[in-house]
């Protein structure tokens, strides 16, 4: 599609704005609005118009007129979605549609214009991504503002200072001129002889009030530096920033008012923040003298559509030892699932033996007459995948978000555990809202409820594993919009090995007798999004 001009007009033909994204006259842009009514066909529903040259896709906007002017060949249903777009975007900054108030935002008008179409071709945008965009509220930028506005106070006040203290020397030197003068002219009148005996200049001036000056600075810092009565422990960026500044920002009119600081802490009163378990409700595992913990670390991004963007998938394994009389031991992996796919990046301890190509996974000390060191942890093998391959995907996530005729969206969102061979606890699916709207669930399994702090939905599953495998939500909520419900942010705790590494057995090096041990695998999630 090529979009030549998008305008409003009156039922005359005459412009109110027009944005033109190709190369065209203002009077051939002119002579097309006023021959546009002479086209329109009486007694049809017809939201479009063709001549020799170009074609009007309209749509009646109160008294005006809203339309596309498109060559021949473009796409006619997508002309007609990106003129609905447009007017939405007219509803949405003006409002009433009369021509005073359009012209009163055409500044803001033309440049959503050019966010939803650039040289004549539609750009993948919605409704709240061009309202976004014209905003752009920068909280760098505030930030920027305050700095400029605090150092120029601050000149204001080293200026006062100066002049204070220039004035103070100035009082000084006329104090000192005055407690000199008499001596300097009683030579012509004192004494009999006619003259008077050069004084003697004993007295001690007084003591010049320098340190007088620097008041203010240093009644300010110890107010900067002064930690106070700290309600909350957390501390913003900007906090941290102004903290920087030395000082600087206390000079702000802005940032020194008092009731600033109690609404800032006032959640964090109300809502301390625990310390957070990375275990959740994994049970623990007890200790045997040979001890592995095996930690996972799982990065991805799912499309809507189907398939795997990105995956990262890293992990480690750490062998405790508490009785030295197991120190010298070897441990075998058990072989990885065949259905699994690529080979894994192993990376093993300097002082472990790398692993044999084509044999069994053993890990062992490269000098057999040595031992694993007791009563500490020691970091003996490491493995890492970076990919697009879906064997590593625990669980699958399928929203679908589905547009109703009355203004409303009906959402479906289901999980299905892929990994039968890990179980994931304290599951949190979070699927973002539109903005003022809440949401009536239909149908659900495991628990729901509104987070205010991002406005979304978060769907709480305490477990899922090989035998509670999938579920389902649904739910409706006002806005037609589908692109809002996403990314679909997920976080667990699992207790497995998304990639398979665990112990077969453990054995001494010395007679091969089998060793009592016990294992704790877990899988940490860092970034699980569905975009």
């Amino acid at each position: 599609m090529v979009v030549l001009a998008a305008s409003i007009c009156t039922k005359g033909g005459k412009a109110v704005i027009s944005r033109q994204f190709r190369d065209m006259s203002r009077a051939r842009i002119e002579s097309l609005l006023a021959s546009f009514p002479k086209l329109i066909p009486t007694g049809t529903q017809h939201t479009s118009v063709e001549t020799a040259d170009v074609r009007y896709v309209y749509q009646p906007l109160e008294d005006l007129y809203i339309l596309l002017i498109t060559n021949k060949a473009s796409n006619i249903l997508q002309d007609i979605e990106t003129l609905h777009l447009f007017a939405r975007v007219v509803s949405d900054l003006c409002r009433s549609a009369d021509q005073r108030e359009i012209l009163k935002n055409a500044f803001e008008l033309l440049g959503a214009f050019d966010e939803i179409v650039s040289l004549g071709y539609r750009e993948q945008v919605n409704l709240m991504q061009v309202r976004s965009i014209l905003e752009m509220e920068s909280h760098e930028e505030k930030i920027q503002e305050i700095i400029a506005r605090n150092k120029e106070a601050e000149a204001k006040e080293e200026l006062k200072r100066r002049a204070k203290q220039l004035e103070m020397q100035r009082r000084e030197q006329q104090r000192r001129a005055a407690a000199g003068g008499p001596s300097g002219g009683g030579y012509l009148g004192g004494g009999i002889s006619g003259y008077a005996p050069v004084p003697q200049r004993e007295y001690t001036p007084p003591a010049p009030i320098r340190n007088a000056s620097p008041a203010p600075s240093s009644r300010r810092a110890p107010a900067f530096k002064g930690s106070g009565m700290k309600l909350g422990g957390k501390r913003t960026q900007q906090s941290a920033l102004l903290d920087a500044l030395g000082g600087e920002a206390l000079l702000s009119e802005d940032m020194s008012a008092p009731g600033t600081p109690a609404v800032s802490h006032t959640p964090e009163l109300a809502a301390p923040s625990a310390p957070k378990n990375e275990r959740g409700s994994v049970p623990a595992v007890q200790a045997e003298s040979v001890h592995v913990v095996v930690k996972e670390f799982l990065n991805l991004e799912i499309s809507r559509e189907g398939g795997l963007n990105q995956l990262e998938l890293r992990g480690d394994m750490n062998l405790q030892i508490s009785d030295s009389a197991l120190a010298r031991v070897k441990l075998a992996l058990a072989p990885a699932p065949a259905s699994y796919g690529p080979e894994l990046q192993f990376k093993q301890h300097p002082n472990v033996a790398k692993f044999a190509s084509n044999r069994d996974r053993v890990i062992a000390l490269k000098d057999p007459s040595r031992s694993f060191p007791v009563g500490q942890p020691l970091a003996v093998l490491k493995w890492r995948y970076s990919g697009k391959d879906e064997t590593y995907v625990p669980l699958s996530i399928n929203c679908w978000p589905t547009p109703s005729n009355d203004g409303t969206c009906d959402v479906n969102i289901e999980y299905e555990l892929e990994a039968d061979h890990v179980a994931l606890h304290d599951v949190v699916i979070s699927i973002p809202l539109p903005d003022g709207s809440y949401p009536t669930v239909s149908s659900h399994s495991g628990e729901w409820a509104l987070n205010p702090s991002s406005h979304s939905l978060d769907w709480s599953i305490p477990l899922i594993n090989a035998d509670e495998r999938s579920g389902s939500l649904e739910f409706s909520v006002g806005g037609d919009d589908t692109g809002v419900f996403f990314p679909v942010k997920v976080s667990f705790v699992g207790e497995g090995s998304v990639a398979g590494v665990h112990l077969a057995s453990v054995t001494q090096v010395d007679g091969g007798d089998e060793v009592t041990y016990s294992e704790d695998a877990t899988v940490v999630v860092e970034n699980y999004t569905v975009v």
